[in-house]
């Protein structure tokens, strides 16, 4: 292809909870006229069979606590394949616009003169419904905390407290390594029997859950031996069908 044919763009596209078939109509059409596709950990490798046969594939995923591609290796990577080759998809797990940066990859294109678009992707969250667990229901829950357990600078979010103040369902995600901290702060605000799940590799078929209270957090991670990327959902709405 010729430079004077080449048009820069970045898609920002969400990859949906693990599923293949649970992206979107609009996604699959622009993975299959994508010229480069920059995937993350959480995304299906299945999804990279739609692009075509010369489309450029680079994993720049990030393994949770573990090695991970920077993300101004990420922004060169955008700049300089969207200028070289055209249309590039950056496929990210989940929704790109919550807890996942797309946003700052867009800012970041557009400030260097690329064409931006996004792609909304069903979140994590929502393939809790897959373990019966509805994020809302209007006997025991009004609303969604949607909380990060880790935030910039390592420590959980000051909001899981307001959230616990609320009969709203709370749903912490990277919050695996802060289990400990969740229960305890359940426990000293006197919620420790609050019902609690923990839902690992939602939608796959080889995901895993595991379901109690709060307080005994950490020890249902252990017991059940379940690791991260995991969603904490926390209200009433865990084991709910039991008591319908």
């Amino acid at each position: 292809m010729s430079d004077s044919k080449i048009t820069p763009a970045l898609y920002v596209v969400g990859a949906g909870p693990g599923d293949p078939e649970l992206i979107t109509v609009k996604a699959y059409k622009i993975l299959q006229r994508a010229d480069v596709v920059l995937y993350d950990n959480l995304a299906n490798k299945e999804l990279l069979a739609i692009t075509r046969e010369d489309c450029e594939k680079i994993y720049v995923g990030k393994h949770p606590y573990g090695s991970y591609t920077p993300q101004e290796k990420i922004h060169e990577l955008i700049l300089e394949k969207a200028r070289s080759k055209g249309t590039v998809v950056r496929l990210k797990g989940g929704d790109p616009y919550i807890f996942g940066r797309g946003f700052e990859e867009v800012l970041f294109a557009r400030q260097h003169g690329l064409n931006t678009y996004y792609i909304p992707g069903i979140t994590s969250m929502q393939a809790s419904g897959l373990e019966d667990i509805p994020l809302t229901h209007r006997a025991v829950s009004e609303g969604i905390w949607a909380i990060t357990g880790t935030k910039k600078d390592g420590s959980l979010s000051d909001d899981l407290r307001l959230a616990m103040q609320s009969n709203a369902t709370v749903v912490i995600y990277m919050g695996m390594k802060k289990a400990e901290e969740i229960a305890n702060t359940y426990q000293e605000a006197g919620s420790g029997n609050i019902p609690v799940a923990v839902v690992q590799h939602a939608s796959l078929p080889h995901r895993k859950s595991a379901t109690g209270q709060v307080k005994d957090l950490p020890q249902l991670i252990r017991e059940n031996h379940l690791t991260h990327p995991a969603l904490i959902i926390i209200g009433w709405v865990v084991g709910l069908e039991l008591n319908a």
